[in-house]
């Protein structure tokens, strides 16, 4: 911990998003670390919200839409944060098809805008930007996709992900290499993140929650979908690496990075669900598989993670059966328990994470 703790204390931290799911407990995490939290999000997207149990920490709290260009220059430029991490998204698939043109506008001119910003600001900052692994042409090859293969998209999500890797890339290549510049930029690719605190809509453990919660039993409208899940602190836990590995070498600037489980660590949404049921007794569920009628989604999806072991000497620390029992113990405890004492087990599993990763040297902790 030592590292990352002299990485972060002190240090004036921006993050987009940070009223999201993945953005509040990256926000917990770098609060822990010693970082000055700062936080900026258009809204709060559900209720209930993780972000509810740490935003009385932040150093400030701040609402305002990525899009907003000019705003956010005059944030950045005021705070000139010694870090960035760009989260802030329009993240659901489904939402995607309803509203393309605000997806769009969110995930590509949204990552433009604080990429512009820092631009313009110019000061000494490191930025990471999360996108996602649907940025991805997904074929549905059976082996895992590297940071090289071609990016595209099939929905308007996944295409507003491929394209703001594009945007990111140009800004990279026309503004952050060149020898005036202050800024590093790297770009962390994960995708299929759960864990307790999440309440979006059209997810499959926050629709089971929600559903058991109230004794009832949720309709699952594709249960041999394949993903690569994941707990939400190990994609957080590659970003907090890289942001300190772009801090101690200039060489990754531009890099992008895959952060997810091994590729053998594919389950089917049924296989989820029936492993997080083992901690939530007495839940049941609803195959719809054949009265599905949403829009298409892939089936398959793998990430080759092999460029963030190698420069960052980063790997997956949970297995599946932790990571379903982590996220169902953490539910368990909010709706039984309150969210005081969810907020207890946030923390409680921040450092049972860094003890784990300390002891299978998942990243560097020391």
């Amino acid at each position: 911990m030592n590292i990352l703790y002299n990485t972060f204390k002190g240090k004036k931290t921006l993050i987009t998003g940070h009223t999201g799911f993945k953005g509040s407990w990256l926000s917990a995490w770098l609060l822990q670390l010693g970082a000055k939290v700062v936080g900026l999000s258009d809204r709060v997207p559900t209720e209930p919200a993780h972000y509810n149990l740490i935003k009385e920490n932040l150093e400030s709290d701040l609402r305002m839409d990525v899009n907003d260009a000019e705003t956010i220059y005059s944030i950045i430029n005021d705070i000139q944060p010694d870090f960035v991490f760009h989260l802030a998204a329009q993240p659901i698939v489904l939402e995607s098809y309803s509203n393309p043109i605000q997806t769009f506008n969110t995930n590509v001119i949204g990552t433009g805008n604080v990429l512009d910003a820092l631009r313009r600001s110019n000061h000494k900052c490191i930025a990471v930007m999360i996108t996602s692994d649907k940025c991805y042409d997904n074929v549905e090859w059976t082996y895992g996709y590297r940071e090289t293969d071609r990016l595209g998209g099939k929905d308007p999500y996944s295409g507003s992900k491929g394209a703001a890797e594009l945007v990111i890339h140009s800004y990279v290549e026309s503004f952050f290499k060149i020898s005036e510049s202050n800024v590093r930029v790297a770009v962390g690719r994960a995708g299929n993140v759960i864990g307790g605190g999440d309440w979006a809509l059209h997810r499959i453990v926050p629709d089971c929650v929600k559903a058991w919660s109230k004794g009832q039993k949720p309709k699952i409208r594709n249960p041999i979908a394949t993903r690569p899940w994941q707990h939400v602190l190990e994609p957080l836990s590659g970003y907090i690496s890289l942001a300190f590995s772009l801090s101690q070498n200039k060489e990754l600037n531009g890099e992008a990075f895959n952060f997810g489980p091994p590729a053998y660590q594919n389950h089917t949404v049924k296989e989820l669900i029936d492993e997080i049921i083992k901690h939530w007794r007495g839940a049941e569920w609803l195959d719809k598989s054949k009265d599905n009628d949403s829009p298409p989604e892939a089936g398959l999806l793998k990430l080759n993670c092999d460029k963030a072991l190698h420069y960052l000497n980063w790997h997956a620390t949970l297995n599946f059966k932790g990571t379903a029992k982590w996220t169902g113990e953490w539910y368990k405890t909010f709706y039984e328990d309150g969210p005081e004492e969810a907020a207890v087990i946030t923390i409680k599993q921040i450092e049972e994470y860094m003890e784990l990763a300390k002891k299978r040297n998942s990243f560097k902790l020391d």
